[in-house]
């Protein structure tokens, strides 16, 4: 009995040992966008700050295809012993209700959040929108297709924040009719020229044509004005409504990844995002930080599943009950 004791003893302690220890080796940092994009950017930002706080290589690996799906699979389907995580994005609770994959947030270990890009209403300097009530009201009473945006494909993060807004107001999100391009260059060439009325992008994706004086913000889909936009208004601000949405970022592992590694990634994060180097950057770029550790981040997941998947099915984007 003493000796099957002992070896109890010794095996637990060598687990402990092995988790103290970990990581032992290279972490594989999953991205599911291309190299060069803002999401690839702030992967390897932050990469670099988490080498320094674990003190082992991080090795950023763009898995791109199927509008991210396949670099999702691959953060759900790794093995979960800590040595392989992913920047998740606000597409992965989408996935699931539009066909795409048959994962949700359940397949994931959350780690942390650590960015929010608010979404914002802008419209063209020459419209006769001065600000959102008044745009509201238009979008509202207009007949169906009458107005229009474009830089997305319908259902995208942006979009899905618009249409909640939306739908908040009692406006139908069907009123707008989304033009797919790719990507918030062409968008703001085409709402600019007069092809669409509005675009829901980010405030730091329109400075260029902001600052060139030819697209307004009427408001700020956050909790806060923007320090390098401070005459946008929040929409707490322009029509009394407590709400944020944009795209997200955050940091997850293949579901079963042990608490204690969830944890000390965790732990981790939170200091790369306090770090000098890390604000920096993001403040550079015009990214939000946003963080949540893990519990606050599977709250927010959820959350999101939810809600995200009422606004498809009333976009008549959704495939699944």
């Amino acid at each position: 009995m003493k000796k099957i004791t002992l070896a109890v003893t010794a095996l637990l302690m060598g687990s402990v040992s092995a988790l103290a220890e970990y990581p032992e080796r290279a972490i594989s940092f999953i991205v599911p966008w291309n190299a060069g994009g803002g999401t690839d950017a702030i992967a390897r930002t932050f990469a670099a700050g988490l080498e320094k706080e674990l003190g082992t290589k991080v090795n950023v690996i763009n898995r791109t295809g199927g509008a991210g799906v396949v670099g999702h699979q691959a953060m759900s389907s790794a093995a979960p012993d800590g040595y392989t995580i992913g920047l998740a994005t606000a597409e992965l609770v989408s996935y699931y209700w539009n066909g795409q994959a048959e994962f949700t947030y359940k397949n994931y270990v959350p780690i942390s959040l650590i960015n929010l890009d608010p979404a914002a209403f802008h419209v063209a300097a020459d419209s006769e929108w001065k600000d959102l009530n008044q745009a509201l009201e238009a979008i509202r009473t207009a007949p169906a297709n009458t107005y229009k945006l474009s830089g997305m494909a319908p259902g995208a993060a942006y979009h899905i924040a618009l249409s909640e807004m939306l739908k908040s107001q009692n406006i139908d999100p069907l009123n707008i009719t989304v033009i797919p391009t790719q990507g918030a260059a062409p968008g703001f060439q085409e709402l600019v020229s007069g092809g669409v009325q509005l675009l829901p992008f980010s405030l730091p994706e329109g400075r260029t044509m902001i600052d060139a004086g030819k697209v307004r913000s009427l408001a700020v889909f956050s909790d806060s004005r923007s320090p390098s936009f401070p005459d946008v208004p929040t929409l707490k601000e322009a029509i009394g409504l407590d709400y944020v949405n944009g795209t997200w970022r955050g940091i997850v592992g293949p579901e079963g990844m042990p608490a204690d590694i969830q944890a000390k990634l965790s732990d981790a994060s939170q200091k790369v995002v306090e770090s000098e180097a890390f604000k920096s950057f993001m403040d550079k770029q015009g990214y939000g930080i946003f963080y949540k550790n893990s519990a606050d981040f599977t709250d927010f997941l959820e959350e999101k599943q939810q809600s995200v998947g009422e606004v498809l099915k009333l976009l008549k984007l959704r495939v699944r009950d």
